[in-house]
């Protein structure tokens, strides 16, 4: 009996070990399968495909309410909104935020518009746009693969790459112009909504945010824009309001407004626009005027402007100008205070009493308005030049001659060849 134990025990041992473990059979050794050779086949120069855009690290806005910033919608006639969503949707390259602005859009005094409300065909104004997108080197990478005409023959050759970099020159705007598409004749300008809101929110250099406190359509919305333009067209409406008197019109509101872009732009002393630019857009755009600032100035305090009245009122005693006046954009306020630097008492020491007495003084309008030239004057100045890159020596003299004509026809017409781009 004790013979027969250790041997039934060490096979009992032997079965729960081999029950609990993984049998591992010897296999030879077998090589590695070869690579799988992923490479792409490379393009030809002959025709490069788009370069591929970057990420985006952008953060998503959230939605609006539906009911925010519905001044900026203004309305078009039918066959025109038609028109413009039609030519922005003929642009594969994705665009983010996009505007259609000018004589073609909305009525200017000088000009007849045909009874439809749409544009004469390639004989009518000329269709200005403004285009946002994310990625400029790609966006003009595709477009430029899709409509080659529309760049001249050195950009194309010289590739995206050199147009987002003169793009960035300035403003940060590159404008093609003259193009013929839908059967009329349009110019577009690109842009990033990074510059855009950038211009918006601190008015770096008033080019965008100046053209977009006149009536605009809006064809393609984005949440991030329309909250930085509610913010622009609220800093344009202070900064009117500290330029005008306890008691004025309507239309002295709307001419101030659209005075701020054309102050210090050279086209405007040059003999390359008309000179009576301002008046001619004010005079057949009061409704879209007011449809943009009316609900914005009830909620500003001291001002009074009553539905049923084209008279405005405003609360001018310098605690309200102060106001008005801490909440102007950064890029205007920080001039204003190296004015005032040796006038009187440093902010440090009273910050109260030094905002009311830069409120109070006589001198302040003309501070503004001489600082809103010197934002506009350089940044203008370089996209005048850089128009002659973007658009080639036969486009620009075709567009400048346009120009200098609408100056010597007068203050109280508009030339029916195009806009301005500003």
């Amino acid at each position: 009996m004790f013979s027969y134990s250790r041997p039934t025990s060490h096979r009992i041992t032997h079965l729960i070990r081999s029950l609990s473990t993984e049998s591992v059979t010897h296999t030879p050794n077998v090589p590695p399968p070869l690579p799988i050779d992923s490479a792409k086949p490379r393009p030809s120069r002959l025709y490069p495909r788009p370069r591929p855009a970057p990420r985006s690290r952008r953060q998503v806005l959230p939605d609006l309410p539906p009911s925010f910033g519905r001044n900026q919608l203004l309305r078009v006639p039918n066959s025109t909104r038609a028109l413009l969503e039609d030519i922005v949707d003929s642009f594969d390259a994705p665009i983010r935020y996009a505007f259609a602005y000018g004589s073609g859009v909305f009525e200017q005094a000088g000009y007849d518009k045909p009874a439809d409300g749409k544009p004469k065909g390639a004989d009518g104004p000329m269709l200005d746009f403004v285009f946002a997108v994310t990625h400029p080197d790609h966006w003009h990478s595709i477009n430029m693969h899709q409509y080659p005409g529309h760049y001249p023959l050195y950009a194309r050759a010289l590739g995206s790459s050199f147009v987002s970099n003169v793009q960035a020159f300035g403003p940060g705007l590159w404008f093609n112009t003259y193009v013929p598409m839908h059967g009329t004749t349009i110019k577009y300008g690109v842009t990033t909504v990074d510059t855009l809101c950038a211009d918006l929110l601190n008015w770096r250099t008033l080019y965008l945010a100046g053209r977009m406190h006149k009536p605009i359509r809006i064809i393609k919305d984005d949440a991030r824009v329309r909250l930085t333009q509610q913010v622009n067209l609220t800093s344009a409406l202070r900064t009117a309001l500290l330029s005008l008197p306890a008691q004025f019109t309507q239309r002295d509101l709307f001419m101030t407004l659209a005075s701020i872009s054309y102050s210090g732009d050279p086209r405007m002393w040059l003999p390359a626009e008309n000179r009576g630019k301002v008046a001619n857009m004010v005079e057949r755009q009061e409704a879209q005027f007011r449809e943009l600032y009316w609900r914005l100035a009830q909620g500003l305090p001291g001002v009074r402007w009553r539905v049923d009245s084209q008279m405005i009122e405003q609360d001018t005693s310098a605690h309200a100008r102060a106001a008005h006046l801490k909440k102007l954009p950064e890029g205007l306020l920080t001039r204003v205070h190296a004015r005032a630097q040796g006038l009187g008492p440093p902010r440090e020491a009273d910050e109260s009493a030094y905002w009311l007495r830069l409120a109070g003084d006589a001198t302040l309008p003309s501070m503004l308005r001489s600082e809103m030239s010197n934002i506009v004057r350089y940044p203008a100045t370089v996209q005048t030049f850089k128009g002659i890159v973007s658009a080639g020596l036969w486009k620009s003299a075709r567009y400048t001659a346009a120009k200098v004509g609408k100056y010597w026809k007068g203050p109280t017409t508009t030339s029916a060849s195009s806009d301005t781009s500003s």
